[in-house]
């Protein structure tokens, strides 16, 4: 099983920043792509930001110029820096991974952070 621990959201006025962490621990064989989600009330759960090992990253349309993803392989960690938030940015913030376990390595398993609260108002 992996287990993803995450730190950081909290409330900002528009147009500021904050930086969310995520760690990654437990029986992992192996990390393919690490990612953030997001779900604001009323609203379908959201791909924000992914980055894969090999340091490709993908981002949604809306966070574009905005929100930078990053990683670091040999911690199994990844952080998102975002940046000029908007109030539509408002919503859980939920870690993802894309695993593999030692206690089964041919199954590539998506494992979630408990989610992490960001609130953008004035």
């Amino acid at each position: 099983q992996v287990q993803l621990v995450q730190s950081g959201g909290g409330l900002v006025q528009p147009g500021g920043s904050l930086r969310l962490s995520c760690a990654a621990s437990g029986n992992i064989f192996s990390i393919r792509v690490m990612g953030w989600y997001r779900q604001a009330p009323g609203k379908q759960r959201e791909l924000v930001a992914r980055i894969a090992t090999d340091g490709s990253t993908n981002y949604a349309e809306s966070v574009k110029g905005r929100f930078t993803i990053s990683g670091d392989n040999a911690k199994n960690t990844v952080s998102l820096q975002m940046n000029s938030l908007k109030p539509e940015d408002t919503a859980v913030y939920y870690c993802w991974v894309a695993a593999r376990t030692t206690s089964a390595p041919s199954a590539e398993i998506a494992y979630w952070g408990q989610g992490t609260q960001v609130t953008v108002s004035s």
